[in-house]
C-alpha cells in the first residue's frame, strides 16, 4: 500500500512549511486527490490516524476531496470525465482523449488555529 509513503511524505511536507512559516500547531489539512492519481483516497483517509499516531500531527483531522478527471476528445475536442464514460468520448464515441486534470494529489490547506 503505497498510501503509506503518500502520507508520510505529506506529512514532511505541511512540517516544513509549519517551520518555515513559525506556525506551532496545524488542525486540519485538506488534500485534493485526482481519481486518476493511482493514489486511493479511502486508503488515505483509514490509514492517515494510524500514520500521525505520537507524531505532531496526532488529532488533526484530515479533509480529502477527490477531483474528477477529464479529458478532451482528440477528435472532437469535447471535454467529459474520463472516469464516468470509461474513456471514451459521449460526443463522438472514440476513445482518443488527452487528459487534462485529475492525476493530482495537492495539499490544497493548511488549517491553523
Amino acid at each position: 500500500m503505497h498510501e503509506i509513503g503518500v502520507v508520510r511524505s505529506m506529512l514532511r511536507t505541511v512540517e516544513d512549511f509549519a517551520r518555515e512559516n513559525g506556525i506551532d500547531k496545524v488542525v486540519t489539512i485538506v488534500v485534493e486527490i485526482g481519481d486518476l492519481s493511482m493514489i486511493v483516497p479511502k486508503y488515505v483517509e483509514e490509514i492517515y490516524s494510524a500514520v500521525v499516531r505520537d507524531t505532531p500531527f496526532e488529532g488533526t483531522e484530515l479533509v480529502v476531496e477527490v477531483e474528477e478527471g477529464q479529458g478532451v476528445c482528440r477528435d472532437c475536442r469535447r471535454a467529459f470525465p474520463i472516469v464516468k464514460y470509461e474513456g471514451y468520448c459521449p460526443r463522438c464515441g472514440k476513445r482518443n482523449a488527452d487528459i487534462i486534470s485529475g492525476r493530482d494529489f495537492i495539499i490544497k490547506e493548511i488549517v491553523v488555529p
